[in-house]
């Protein structure tokens, strides 16, 4: 696909489609489950059953995607309400694709079903990003994502009465398309730190955790989270 750039102006802030990214790509479709802890198309943290949930927050060094191993890929790194259980996705975070052989790195919002929305604003790999999504009541939400070695930050408050925020997560996606799940860029590795849930840490007791391994069809594992200790744990990449 030639590289394509569709700029709109939502709320005063400048927003564009990243050149190099496929314009049907979804990038917070529900969780894909196979079993309880698998998904085709998460890797990660979420919790359920114990909501409606109402804030979560996580921070994430950007990292560097590989694309003499996957020339054609995506990879998204972000935060949301529902999507587990649930048929919407409210979240925001980052990308690493690859376009052609190069990359590709932005950031976005999206109020699944809708499309996701791209800032223009830079990401580079090694950036410190920082994303959080809060039910605010009367169906409006707060997506702030910034990165703050860029110097930059960005907050929408977007409505979307269907929300049941049935779940809260802290994931590593392979985005969709109207094919189905596209290819997963080799992301290598993303470290997630100070990950909470309505407050409060992530941990590996807190209620109703489920940690989430992507795998393919074929049972090929593509992405897996290691353990997480009071926020923090690191996803890798494993196969696109």
């Amino acid at each position: 696909m030639a590289p394509r750039i569709r700029a709109v102006v939502l709320s005063g802030a400048l927003l564009a489609i990243a050149p190099g990214v496929a314009s049907a790509a979804v990038r917070g479709a529900p969780n894909h489950k196979i079993s309880h802890s698998q998904s085709t198309n998460w890797s990660g943290y979420d919790v359920t059953g114990h909501g409606p949930y109402s804030d979560v927050s996580s921070s994430w060094t950007q990292p560097s995607v590989n694309c003499l191993q996957t020339p054609s890929g995506y990879s998204s790194f972000w935060v949301g309400l529902d999507g587990d259980t649930t048929g919407t996705v409210e979240q925001t975070g980052s990308d690493a694709d690859c376009s052609s052989g190069s990359p590709v790195y932005y950031g976005w919002y999206e109020m699944y079903p809708k499309f996701p929305v791209n800032y223009s604003n830079p990401v580079s790999p090694g950036d410190a990003m920082r994303a959080s999504v809060t039910y605010l009541g009367s169906a409006r939400f707060q997506l702030t994502l910034s990165d703050s070695t860029e110097g930059w930050s960005q907050t929408v408050t977007p409505r979307l009465k269907s929300a049941n925020r049935g779940s809260a997560e802290v994931i590593a996606e392979a985005p969709s398309s109207s094919g189905g799940v596209l290819p997963l860029a080799d992301f290598q590795k993303v470290g997630f730190s100070g990950a909470t849930v309505d407050g409060a840490p992530l941990t590996a007791s807190t209620p109703g955790i489920d940690p989430i391994t992507m795998v393919a069809s074929s049972g090929t594992v593509k992405a897996k989270p290691s353990a997480i200790t009071s926020g923090v744990f690191t996803d890798t990449w494993y196969h696109q």
